[in-house]
């Protein structure tokens, strides 16, 4: 393979890979073999072992739902709890090897990743609807989440450090040990960067994982238990189980030798799980959920990077993101011009099978949101104005899946649904402002806290929203994506208010250390002591 294609990494502030005719070509030869491989029967995976179940979930492609990708044991309660206890037996040995064997072994599943990750990607494209610069990207950055977490490990001695003394004899350290058993559960966004980013946090830390991937993505998440498998990691240790939220997701939250758990979603099933989890005593629940997140164009702004910026993070992957802009505040001064090259770039999108090379927007992921959609822009008609879009996709390269047009909208009641909810598809809400500080107080009036952005090119402007803004991960004049694009050891990902609930993010130095509690070991030295 050509030496430029090997080092080519694509992240999400890639904007296109057009100057590599490899790296296309290595997608469609990937393509071919997963296409070949499409309908075969996946069990879960316990203990070691592969797990059948009495019933199964055909698992369709939202670009074409008369494609069955696979078929996929759907895991019962009983399983569910035998996974848990898998996990928990595993747990011992587990912590014992240290942290230097695991990150070795977690490593290597990173590499796993790498030299997989054109066929990982195109799975993705197929399952999720991603484009291939989407599906490389979650691609890269699984790999790059395991290596990050791994580094933060060994920056940090694995969190042993030593204290002071009251006495000349007294030794103390403080070590952070981990919890136990986790509960990991996966969004179809992310599928394979949450979820292994998510698993990787608890495991490097010492715990063990029961991991159930979401019902629109279980093929991506029986690749990476495969990838963990091919790794060394011990039986017991990484548990798979697909199925229901009702069953499996309920069984992790019910379950009394669950340790914890970490969760990426909806607002109501995080606040859910986090209200319910703990019921004898605290236990830790790292809900990572959703976003409302603006940007803000004022009049010292590049019109032209700013359209690009909030055209590619409102539309991306069909606005199916926690970080997508949703909602954008325009300087009434510029209003006119912005929107002129806003709607133009909109209008320049290339909508259909995500896994052609030219294709920008593939489909939404399934029925619910592909009626959600509908609903929405009726809505929007209704109490406002839709400025372009607004229309499913119609045509013979259309009907087999869940395509339809970005929508821009406006002039709606700032209490609007539209305009307070998360959607999670492509539309977007532009309004005209008067200035920065009007801006400001409508982009944080709001329950959520997750990204934002500002298009600015003057100096106080910038630190006035870094030092006003609500929002756990900014961005300033950024044409890639204006509220998109965090990358492990770049941009902590952490949200605020209703968008998570630790304050400590993804991505970013302190996200390994809430796998873990601390423990003060203090040794009086005697004659003859030997540490």
């Amino acid at each position: 393979m050509n030496k430029d294609v090997e080092s080519f990494k694509v992240t999400y502030s890639t904007m296109d890979a057009d100057h590599l005719k490899e790296f296309h070509q290595q997608f469609d030869l990937a393509l071919t073999k997963v296409k070949n491989e499409t309908g075969n029967d996946h069990q879960n995976w316990v203990n070691g072992e592969k797990l059948e179940s009495e019933s199964s979930l055909e698992k369709y492609c939202p670009t074409d739902h008369s494609l069955i990708l696979g078929k996929f044991s759907q895991a019962s309660k009983l399983q569910t709890d035998t996974a848990i206890q898998a996990a928990q037996d595993a747990f011992v040995s587990w912590n014992l090897i240290g942290w230097e064997k695991r990150c070795e072994l977690l490593l290597k599943a990173a590499e796993i990743i790498r030299e997989r990750r054109y066929y990982l990607s195109a799975v993705m494209s197929l399952e999720v609807g991603k484009n291939r610069l989407e599906a490389m990207g979650d691609t890269e950055e699984s790999a790059d989440l395991i290596r990050y977490y791994c580094q933060i490990m060994a920056e940090n001695n694995g969190f042993v450090q030593q204290m002071g003394r009251l006495a000349p004899n007294e030794n103390v350290k403080a070590h952070l040990l981990p919890f136990g058993v986790w509960g990991v559960i996966a969004p179809f966004n992310f599928p394979l960067a949450l979820s292994a980013g998510m698993a990787a946090g608890a495991l490097v830390a010492g715990n063990t994982v029961v991991y159930k991937p979401s019902s629109d993505a279980p093929w991506t998440g029986t690749l990476l238990n495969q990838i963990f498998v091919d790794a060394g990691i011990p039986k017991g240790v990484f548990n798979l189980v697909n199925g229901a939220g009702s069953v499996v997701g309920e069984a992790l939250v019910s379950n009394p030798a669950m340790d914890g758990l970490v969760f990426t979603g909806s607002k109501d099933i995080g606040m859910n799980l986090y209200h319910r989890f703990s019921k004898i005593f605290p236990k830790p629940c790292i809900i990572e959920m959703g976003g409302k997140n603006p940007a803000i164009v004022t009049g010292n702004a590049d019109l032209e990077a700013a359209a690009e910026g909030i055209m590619r993070s409102s539309f991306g992957l069909g606005g199916q993101k926690c970080s997508a802009c949703s909602r954008a505040y325009i300087d009434k001064n510029v209003f006119t011009e912005f929107m002129d090259i806003l709607v133009k770039k909109t209008r320049a999108i290339l909508i259909g099978d995500p896994t052609a090379k030219e294709i920008f927007l593939g489909p939404l992921v399934n029925m619910q949101a592909y009626i959600a959609y509908q609903s929405y822009i009726e809505s929007a008609k209704m109490d406002g104005r839709v400025i372009y879009g607004g229309n499913v996709c119609t045509g013979s390269e259309f009907e087999k899946g869940y395509f339809v047009e970005p929508a821009i909208i406006t002039d709606l009641p700032e209490d609007h649904h539209l305009v307070k909810n998360e959607l999670f598809c492509p539309i977007l809400y532009v309004q005209s402002v008067q200035g920065l500080q009007e801006a400001l107080a409508l982009a944080n009036d709001t329950e959520y806290g997750l990204t934002a952005g500002l298009f600015s090119n003057n100096e106080k402007e910038i630190n006035t929203f870094f030092n006003s803004i609500r929002a756990g991960v900014t961005y300033v004049n950024r044409r890639s994506g204006a509220t998109t694009g965090a990358w492990p050891g770049v941009q902590p990902f952490c949200g605020w208010q209703s968008s998570g609930s630790t304050g400590k993010g993804c991505c970013g130095p302190y996200y390994v250390t809430q796998f873990m509690r601390e423990q003060s070991r203090t040794i009086m030295e005697t004659a003859g002591y030997n540490e």
